[in-house]
């Protein structure tokens, strides 16, 4: 096993996993800071201003801390149960850029490379050369 994975590694294959991981982690970076930066404070604009990172939908509501008259806390505060749908309509304008973009590179890459010619096909072997012979023979 440890063989396998040096010749792995020698070859190259997990180099260039590793640059694609580091790669995506900071264009996955880069586009976050564009949506969050750039497009979303358009899109606020067209919806009134609305912030998408805070939108949510509370579930149930929180409960404040209730302190008595000695500084004891009677009631510990809850927090709201909340499902916090603006962040994932943010996160989901995240991935299709992402995806548009891997798509049109994916896409130039394939462009780019050239159609490899169909190879013509090989000449018979001595053996099949001797056997269409006897073949022919037969049909007379």
């Amino acid at each position: 096993m440890l063989k396998e994975f040096k010749e792995f590694a020698i070859k190259g294959n997990l180099v260039d996993m590793a640059i694609a991981f580091v790669m995506g982690v900071a264009f996955g970076k880069l586009v976050t800071a564009f949506v969050d930066g750039m497009v979303m404070p358009f899109v606020g604009l067209i919806t009134s201003g609305k912030d998408f990172s805070k939108l949510v939908w509370e579930l149930k509501p929180g409960v404040n801390e209730v302190i008595d008259g000695a500084g004891n806390v009677t009631i510990p505060a809850v927090d709201a149960v909340t499902i916090q749908y603006g962040a994932f309509i943010t996160v989901t304008i995240d991935f299709i850029i992402v995806a548009l973009v891997m798509f049109m590179i994916i896409k130039g890459m394939n462009k780019m490379k050239k159609a490899q010619p169909v190879p013509p096909p090989a000449d018979p072997s001595n053996q099949e050369k001797l056997l269409m012979e006897i073949r022919d023979a037969l049909k007379k």
